[in-house]
């Protein structure tokens, strides 16, 4: 069960995770964009706005962001992609855990930065290397194509080739020249929150509070899919818990019915010395308990151990492709883990009383002769 659990909500953390990292868990944007990451119409919230969204409860930062689709070129090769342009301010503390070789961009309010942070699948794509020059294309709207001078600072992989292949980290200022665009002028807003629960309230209350030409998209409608996908993992765990709990009861009245049946003559002793039901019943719960005890603790230490195992070393592949992840992960939480165990044991405990009231129909005649 510990290991059902661990796996069904790892799965589902690490999936938030990686997508809330590189998108936000809500985006305001103008609602003349769609729902792609191509920046054409900007806003300019205001700084009322932008307070009154920072103080509600379980947002936790506001990134200003344009991003741009446009041509990677290389001398030999090309590749699409976005680049999502941020500022000085932005806090890169999400990706870095990701980052493979090299750092993230080096960039200041005063100059423009030719760093770019690149994912791995890109890399290996076009062959580049840290410190390696790229060539980056974006077409314009009744102008010529403008062509920027890139250079690779750092190589990121979150496993998730998907996500990973659209975008390309650099500087925002790029981007604001090459659209034309004012200092206030930005594409979106992207809005992290402490915990992902509460994203439908926060993006209803963001939304009441913006502006009519304003836009709020949470990352549960871009990737319907994605989490409906993720969904089914609560379901998966529930039925597996539940194929346990049968199992486990037909186990443990097993258990019961035969210690009984074992000891018929030892019953039918303590009967005819004066002993209660009650108490006889009490002796066999007990006993069948200490043995689930010991099996329970066993199980506890095994799956820990097998955790502790899958968590640091990645002994269980998986394909990226598929899955969005490159291994099995795995999470669980004290109060999950103790959760587990309340209800083992009140599962065994309700198992065992049934079973036991078979002592109030045993005869002391008859089981004292019985052999």
């Amino acid at each position: 069960m510990i290991l059902t659990f661990a796996i069904g909500n790892g799965m589902q953390k690490e999936i938030k995770e990686k997508i809330s990292t590189l998108e936000g868990h809500i985006t305001v944007q103008s609602f003349n964009n769609n729902l792609n990451q191509n920046s054409k119409n900007p806003i300019s919230p205001s700084d009322v706005f932008i307070d009154a969204t920072i103080d509600i409860p379980s947002v936790n930062r506001i990134e200003k962001i344009i991003s741009s689709f446009g041509i990677v070129r290389t001398k030999t090769d090309f590749h699409g992609c976005y680049f999502k342009g941020v500022n000085y301010s932005y806090n890169w503390s999400g990706i870095e855990k990701y980052v493979l070789e090299g750092r993230v961009p080096n960039i200041n309010d005063s100059t423009f930065s030719n760093e770019i942070l690149i994912p791995k699948i890109i890399a290996n794509k076009l062959k580049l290397d840290i410190n390696d020059r790229i060539q980056m294309i974006f077409s314009r709207e009744n102008s010529n194509p403008s062509l920027i001078q890139l250079a690779v600072s750092g190589i990121y992989s979150t496993g998730f080739d998907d996500l990973d292949s659209k975008y390309i980290f650099g500087d925002i200022d790029h981007l604001t020249r090459i659209n034309k665009w004012d200092s206030e002028s930005i594409g979106h807003l992207e809005i992290h929150l402490d915990e992902f629960k509460y994203i439908d309230n926060v993006s209803a209350e963001i939304y009441s509070n913006s502006p009519s030409d304003y836009d709020v998209v949470n990352i549960n409608s871009k990737y319907f899919s994605i989490f409906e996908w993720i969904k089914l993992f609560d379901k998966n765990i529930l039925l597996i818990f539940s194929i346990i709990v049968i199992i486990s009861s037909i186990n443990i009245i097993s258990i019961l019915l035969i210690l009984v049946l074992e000891r018929t003559k030892m019953v039918g002793l303590f009967k005819a010395l004066g002993a209660r039901n009650v108490l006889i019943r009490k002796y066999f719960i007990l006993n069948t308990f200490i043995l689930l005890t010991r099996g329970l603790f066993i199980g506890n230490i095994v799956a820990l151990v097998l955790i502790f195992v899958q968590h640091f070393f990645k002994v269980i592949k998986l394909d990226s492709t598929i899955y969005f992840v490159k291994s099995v992960p795995v999470n669980i939480e004290f109060h999950h883990f103790l959760i587990i165990n309340i209800l083992v044991i009140l599962t065994c405990i309700l198992s065992l009383i049934l079973p036991s009231m078979i002592v109030s129909k045993i005869n002391p005649k008859d089981s004292i002769k019985f052999e």
